[in-house]
């Protein structure tokens, strides 16, 4: 993250409140110095014990930065879309390595891990929102009727994969045994995988953050985690 782009994260988390009161003895440690450590924790996934070193503190210190901080990385509310201009949205699901076992499932990456389901812009490459984790194991469609996102979605033209099937959603025409695809069909869905590759491409960069690769958060870290990461994202693609 270039120093610029970590000025805009220190702006945004002040913003929101991180040098309000939280309770107990006041930081000793300016903004901009606990920020740091939550970053980079996303960042290399380090352990706690490992970045305490780093910066002179205590593991004890780094862990309730994180957890003081987190909340207010998360992603801003959508901007409903203005009347009269068209935009295109693009929902996927990622896969996403847990150890909490309330959390995940072991999935098809034969892995235990989490499905997080994410709402991308097809012109800006930005984060909409995030869903909740949902365990590997369970379907997108049944995923996405469950996250929540519906709402966010609303009057918008989202497009999704196959998984998606019977939620509304845009997604490629079937081919079924003994029916071949129409060529009107087959250049549907070829442009169809032309642009949601784009969702694919956002998560490629998001899983630069190797919190993303194995996250040892509990509860609903690996949320928190997903939305400052998205939020990261955002800044280093905003101008």
């Amino acid at each position: 993250m270039r120093i610029d782009r970590f000025a805009k994260l220190v702006k945004v988390v002040k913003e929101r409140g991180g040098n309000g009161p939280g309770g107990g003895r006041p930081w000793c440690l300016p903004l901009a110095d606990r920020v740091l450590p939550v970053a980079v924790y996303y960042r290399t996934n380090l352990t706690m014990r490992q970045l305490a070193p780093l910066f002179g503190i205590c593991a004890a210190t780094v862990c309730r930065v994180i957890h003081r901080l987190r909340p207010l990385l998360a992603l801003e509310a959508a901007l409903r879309p203005v009347a009269g201009v068209d935009r295109l949205w693009i929902v996927d699901g990622t896969l996403i390595p847990v150890r909490d076992r309330t959390v995940g499932a072991s999935s098809r990456n034969y892995r235990f891990s989490a499905n997080v389901q994410v709402i991308t812009d097809s012109d800006t490459h930005l984060v909409i929102a995030s869903a909740w984790p949902a365990p590997g194991n369970k379907a997108d469609a049944h995923i996405w009727r469950e996250s929540g996102l519906t709402a966010t979605a609303a009057g918008t033209t989202v497009i999704a994969n196959s998984a998606c099937l019977g939620t509304g959603l845009i997604v490629p025409h079937r081919k079924r045994a003994g029916r071949p695809l129409l060529r009107g069909q087959e250049e549907h869905n070829a442009e169809h995988r032309h642009v949601r590759a784009r969702v694919e491409h956002t998560f490629a960069r998001m899983k630069n953050w190797k919190i993303l690769h194995d996250c040892r958060q509990k509860g609903d870290g690996l949320h928190h985690a997903v939305q400052a990461v998205a939020t990261m994202h955002n800044l280093a693609m905003t101008r």
